[in-house]
């Protein structure tokens, strides 16, 4: 893993800890190994990196500390809403730069926030590859990989729209 991919890794796990998803200790701990072996310079990184099992439960606090130290910490938007929408496009991004299968992420949009959101028009094409993908059938004609590769254009577009919105706003 080098530098660069040990720092992407803790700035993704934060937001996944930032939007309410569960990260367990071993993995904060496996996270803090790898950014230490890559060669990431924080005063505080060795402490999580090298925790015992049974020093797991110190694992988020000194995790945080770490992000704070390498200016990876996130806040997500106060406003309920507002943090739905930033984990949309924070998904959606995976989706289309490929660090997130497509049928888990558009589940993901779907479940955890169109569901939340009411279900807003702008979402609709990732929901329905989200049931797609979801619902499936040799029968269909279409292959998976076809409808994983619609949810990464969706995506793409959600994430174009989105982005044409601000540079409106």
């Amino acid at each position: 893993m080098t530098h660069d991919d040990a720092l992407k890794q803790l700035s993704h796990i934060a937001r996944e800890r930032a939007f309410g998803r569960h990260v367990g200790s071993d993995r904060l701990i496996q996270a803090g190994l790898d950014a230490l072996i890559a060669g990431a310079e924080s005063p505080s990184l060795a402490m999580p990196a090298g925790l015992l099992r049974s020093e797991e439960p110190e694992a988020p606090a000194l995790f945080d500390q770490v992000l704070e130290e390498l200016g990876l910490l996130f806040h997500p938007p106060a406003d309920p809403r507002a943090a739905k929408w930033a984990m949309a496009y924070w998904v959606a991004g995976q989706i289309a730069d490929g660090t997130l299968d497509p049928a888990v992420g558009t589940h993901l949009i779907s479940a955890d926030i169109a569901y939340e959101l009411g279900y807003p028009v702008e979402l609709e094409p990732l929901v329905h590859c989200a049931h797609s993908l979801d619902c499936w059938e040799e029968s269909w004609g279409v292959s998976v990989e076809e409808l994983k590769g619609e949810a990464v254009e969706a995506a793409k577009q959600f994430l174009s729209k989105g982005s044409a919105a601000e540079a409106r706003d």
